[in-house]
């Protein structure tokens, strides 16, 4: 739905556009004060020669730089497109209301003290809310430094801004970066930084408290917007994952690059650590599984976020697989090396045999590699840069090239960087070229760091700032967004439990295919025996009750019972052993199985977060799952083949392909019941965790098997309970 000012939110209520494309502003609390936030914010529409109707209120004043000002907001006319409120935190509620009256579109709230301070605070901040949906009335904040439209050049906030400044959108609009952050601070800071590399900029929103809008909303105006190119984000909580879910795999489709900076991976999970999943699959972690796989990327500093936003806006296209590195040192060669084995950044191998093209190029004593070191033979030959660059622009290996230049003085600058500008200029590759300075800090003529950005070439005065943007896109380039998965599975459910304990969590699970140990559940020590005597002995025990979670913490497994007289003594000392861990614990029975082959020890869980979704989590298992944490937390909807590359990106990956003369391991066995767990968690909504540990993974062909499992169940889900 659209409008005059722009988009609606997801209700089809409130007017996105009326807020960050007004034709009308009333300041609440003008004044004329220099540093008050009433008169920064005036002097930023007038120094940024807003054209639309500007309202004062200040019932202790006529007028503010000649503009009439009003007693209070009753005397607006109504329709006021949006109106700023510099007012003390007491004062807000009441205006807001009034505002409503007035049938205002949208409403910025500066104020702090709202529901980061306590629950009267709380209280308010709800009442703004209600009120806002009731009206359809936008509203920023409370406690955000407003926001600013730099195509219209009108800054909402009380932060001295210069839209005309660098990083303003020109007359002919470029494509721009649009700014959403949580943080009025890390907006600013993001803006400024963006703008002192000559970025262009469309809009730029701090949320701050998020009574009645919130990131998900800016991200969708954002994705309508012509001018936006690329989105950055700096976000700490998002109220409507679904939603932005569903909005990035949007701004994929529309080839709209999301950059998001999410601090909080720190901060401890909400739930229970009943599983070893509960306790490793954190907030953080699925909010940045599910994110990726909908396309957006990921920094992990402010740097970085502007660093991958220069080159998500500037570049022809976006960094992927395939890296060469152009140097002039031996030295640096080693070290690029190093760091991109580190980074894990592909670089296809050049030698003499594989690339005509290159070594035609260059000089014989000059060798053919990726890195290269072209020496300092370009200061004697400066056209050695272009020759060498056009042969790697016309090699299909490539998607990026990384120029790595020693630049010393401007008279040095002034020899290398002509030949490389032009060769952009002249043979337009449509591959990511970056320019990096190995000397941070050395003296390189402006215009030419200008003439970079116009032929959309990013310049970092650092090679790691470089590799590390570079890398941090090729996480999102060589993901898979789009394989089907397969169809969901509902699993029939126990009504009642919250924890299914092993034995019946075993009986659910193999219903849909997943392998066991041959057991049997046993009430007392005569039909433990009988048990046993069917399976064949040795066997193990494990003491089973939905309140004992981690059975070996209260010696609730004994393993290798040889006999009848052995089971009958193993009988009663776990008996014993659970009662001293916990005289509360009632048995329900204890579980008999057949001793099974050693293998490789796993674990595979399972978990539906209550906002993001079903995610699964493997990695290396048993007991000492939580402190090797050896683990890759996956979308529950991958398909086997992208869950065979998941699995090989573990830091034990080496343990599946025949390490020190070890068979290989059934990898294929291990993603096929990964598959099927996230097919069982994806059509079971009530399922809330899956915990399988171990699972042992067998030689090449011989399958893998879990040992153990235990199931968490939120009855309050519903819609799939026997």
């Amino acid at each position: 739905m659209k409008t005059l000012h722009g988009t609606t939110n997801v209700e089809g209520s409130a007017d996105i556009g009326r807020l960050l494309r007004p034709r009308s502003v009333a300041i609440v609390g003008a004044s004329a004060t220099p540093g008050a936030l009433g008169a920064s914010l005036l002097g930023n529409l007038e120094r940024n020669g807003f054209a639309g109707d500007i309202h004062l209120i200040n019932p202790k004043r006529a007028d503010i730089n000649g503009r009439v000002c009003l007693a209070s907001v009753a005397q607006l006319p109504d329709g006021v497109d949006v109106a700023v409120l510099a007012i003390p935190q007491s004062a807000v509620l009441e205006n807001v209301r009034a505002l409503a009256e007035r049938k205002v579109g949208a409403v910025v709230i500066f104020s702090a003290g709202f529901a980061e301070a306590g629950e009267q605070g709380l209280a308010e901040q709800h009442e703004i809310a209600e009120i806002a949906r009731q009206s359809g009335m936008v509203i920023e904040g409370p406690n955000c430094l407003g926001c600013i439209n730099y195509l219209d050049r009108i800054p909402l906030t009380f932060v001295e801004v210069n839209t005309a400044a660098k990083g303003a959108a020109a007359t002919t609009v470029p494509l721009s970066i649009g700014v959403v952050s949580q943080s009025g601070a890390m907006m600013t800071v993001l803006c400024t930084t963006l703008a002192s590399r000559d970025l262009p900029l469309s809009y730029a929103v701090s949320t701050g408290n998020e009574a009645a809008s919130h990131a998900e909303d800016y991200v969708e105006f954002l994705l309508d917007d012509p001018h936006t190119r690329v989105i950055a984000m700096v976000v700490e909580h998002f109220r409507h994952p679904q939603r932005i879910l569903a909005a990035v795999r949007r701004a994929r489709a529309l080839g709209k690059p999301v950059v998001l900076l999410h601090p909080g991976k720190s901060s401890a999970a909400r739930e229970s650590a009943a599983t070893h999943t509960g306790a490793m699959a954190g907030d953080h972690s699925i909010m940045l599984t599910k994110m990726r796989r909908a396309g957006a990327m990921f920094a992990t500093t402010l740097e970085e976020l502007g660093d991958m936003a220069e080159i998500a806006v500037r570049c022809a296209q976006l960094p992927a697989q395939g890296v060469a590195i152009l140097g002039e040192s031996g030295a640096f060669k080693a070290l690029c090396l190093d760091i991109a084995e580190d980074l894990g950044i592909a670089l296809p191998v050049l030698d003499e045999t594989n690339a005509p093209a290159l070594r035609k190029a260059m000089p014989a004593f000059v060798a053919v590699s990726n890195p290269l070191d072209l020496t300092a033979q370009g200061l004697v030959e400066p056209d050695l840069y272009f020759r060498v660059l056009q042969a790697l622009f016309d090699d299909a290996r490539f998607s990026t090239i990384v120029v790595c230049l020693i630049q010393g003085d401007p008279v040095t600058s002034a020899i290398k960087m002509p030949p490389v500008l032009r060769a952009v200029r002249e043979l337009r590759p449509h591959k990511s070229v970056i320019v990096a300075g190995l000397d941070q800090g050395a003296e390189v003529p402006a215009s030419f760091i200008a003439e970079m950005r116009e032929l959309g070439i990013p310049y970092f005065p650092s090679t790691e700032r470089a590799f590390r943007a570079v890398r941090n896109i090729n996480a999102f380039t060589t993901h898979s967004f789009d394989a089907s998965a397969a169809p969901a599975i509902t699993l029939s459910l126990p009504a009642k439990r919250s924890v299914v304990p092993e034995y019946e969590s075993k009986v659910l699970l193999a219903t849909v295919g997943v392998p066991f140990s041959a057991g049997r559940f046993a009430r007392d020590v005569d039909e433990a025996v009988r048990a046993a005597a069917a399976l064949g002995y040795p066997v193990a025990l494990k003491a089973q009750s939905e309140q004992l979670s981690h059975k070996s913490e209260a010696g609730g497994v004994i393993l290798g019972v040889a006999d009848e007289a052995a089971l009958r003594a193993a009988w009663q000392r776990m008996q014993d052993n659970v009662r001293a861990y916990d005289a509360g614990i009632a048995l329900e029975g204890i579980l008999v199985e057949a001793m099974g082959q050693r293998g490789l020890e796993m674990i595979i869980g399972a978990k539906t977060d209550p906002e993001w979704g079903p995610v699964i989590l493997a990695g290396l298992g048993g007991v000492t799952a939580e402190v090797i944490k050896d683990v890759r937390l996956l979308d529950a909807d991958l398909s086997v083949p992208e869950i065979l590359v998941e699995l090989d990106l573990l830091q034990s990956a080496a343990l599946f392909h025949g390490f020190r003369g070890m068979p290989p391991l059934d990898l294929q066995a291990v993603a096929e019941l990964i598959e099927r767990i996230g097919q069982v968690l994806r059509g079971t909504p009530a399922l809330r965790e899956i915990d399988l540990n171990p699972v042992v993974v067998h030689p090449q062909g011989k399958g893998a098997v879990a040992l153990d499992a235990l199931m968490l169940i939120d009855q309050q889900a519903g819609g799939n309970a026997a």
